[in-house]
């Protein structure tokens, strides 16, 4: 091992293991101090573990240093045990850091809250880790043709994947934070990150030196900027409207009285106008919310649902920022509102008790022939 390596790999395991025990301290710490708010739909248990499973991606950089370091002092680094160990790492790294993007909010939609494709994915990483090992084992011999070891493609192209979904949901989520060039650097770093991985693939890619000053740039880069994405989490919650301290009373068609003090708002009256679409799914919410229980609070937003497109919950709180002429720091999010609580279905936030629907409005909005279900809603609760 060169003087460079040895340099590379413990400043690797000392950075990483401190950001990972800072990460995982400042995720315990926001889980006290923001409990109520973190497990506020109890029916689903939910916990938002994002933070949680980066510092364990983190922590298993510190152990893969490691284990580069005791391969290359014990003289085991041309071993199948040493390879076998580098592709669980790899995996268990992978995993984490997909885990992670599952609780992501500006994730890519087919990740974010869908255990389904998640676990797709990590039956894919899996199988790809096993047949690079397989292929580096058994054909090690023909592995490197023209400069490229053929066995670090297939991992390599996952790389690629995962890197993709780590920059945009970075970059959405401190673009959508007001960061937008926190964002940008985001991006760099995860590029940095997966040029750094180009030398396993090409063997002429760069020098020792330079790959793993890539290495380790990229790696404390992204390190500070999961630090700055907890920092923006304690933000967000800080400012982030409680159930029972938000209320809504629907006066008659396009006209609702709502307070969140949290965010300044204080009855305000909001004329939804000519967006009778917005108003009426709004008003769907909270009738679920007041009169039903359990999953039935909910409405599935999805192509097949009853409101087919999640556009429209993101017109609703557009419409009432317009209306409401909120400052920026103070501005209505989607969450702030409603619930996600799995499975494409969506929940008001507001208790059941602070909902208000005068009487003569709710038995017109039932008249419709589309809202006979809404009636039965109705019917049953007073039973």
């Amino acid at each position: 091992m060169t003087e460079v390596t040895e340099f590379y790999i413990l400043s690797h395991i000392f950075i990483s293991l401190v950001g990972a025990s800072l990460l995982l301290v400042i995720w315990y710490n926001i889980r006290q101090r923001f409990k109520q708010l973190l497990e506020e739909d109890t029916s689903q248990k939910r916990v938002d573990k994002g933070l949680l499973y980066l510092s364990f991606a983190v922590f298993i950089w510190v152990v893969s240093g490691c284990w580069a370091y005791a391969a290359s002092t014990f003289s085991f680094e041309t071993k199948s045990v040493y390879q076998l160990g580098i592709h669980f790492l790899s995996i268990l790294n992978n995993m984490f850091l997909l885990l992670a993007l599952f609780y992501f909010y500006y994730a890519p939609s087919f990740i974010y809250n869908n255990k389904k494709n998640i676990k797709i994915i990590l039956i894919l990483i899996v199988i790809v880790s096993l047949l690079t090992f397989l292929f580096s084992k058994f054909y090690n011999q023909s592995n490197i043709q023209n400069g490229i070891r053929l066995d670090g493609i297939p991992d390599l192209m996952l790389s690629a994947f995962l890197c993709y979904l780590l920059a945009v949901s970075m970059f959405r989520t401190f673009a959508y934070r007001g960061m937008k060039i926190v964002g940008f650097i985001s991006v760099l770093a995860v590029i940095l990150m997966f040029s750094s991985q180009l030398s396993e693939v090409f063997v002429n890619y760069g020098d020792e030196f330079y790959n793993n000053l890539i290495r380790i740039i990229a790696k404390t880069s992204l390190i500070s900027l999961f630090l700055v994405l907890a920092t923006t989490w304690v933000i967000r919650l800080a400012s982030m409207p409680k159930p029972n301290e938000m209320t809504v009373h629907f006066a008659d068609w396009n006209l609702i009285h709502i307070s969140i003090p949290t965010k300044n708002v204080f009855n305000k009256t909001i004329d939804f106008g000519s967006k009778t679409t917005q108003y009426k799914n709004l008003l769907k919410f909270a009738i679920r919310r007041k009169f039903t229980e359990g999953n039935m609070q909910s409405i599935l937003v999805s192509l097949g649902g009853e409101i087919k497109n999640q556009t429209y919950l993101t017109r609703v709180i557009e419409n009432m920022n317009q209306i409401l002429n909120l400052d920026k720091p103070e501005t209505l999010e989607r969450r702030d509102l409603f619930t996600f609580i799995g499975e494409g279905r969506y929940r008001l936030r507001i208790i059941p008790e602070n909902i208000q629907i005068d009487k003569t409005h709710l038995e017109e909005f039932c008249k419709l022939s589309e809202n006979e279900e809404y009636k039965n809603f109705i019917f049953s609760s007073k039973a």
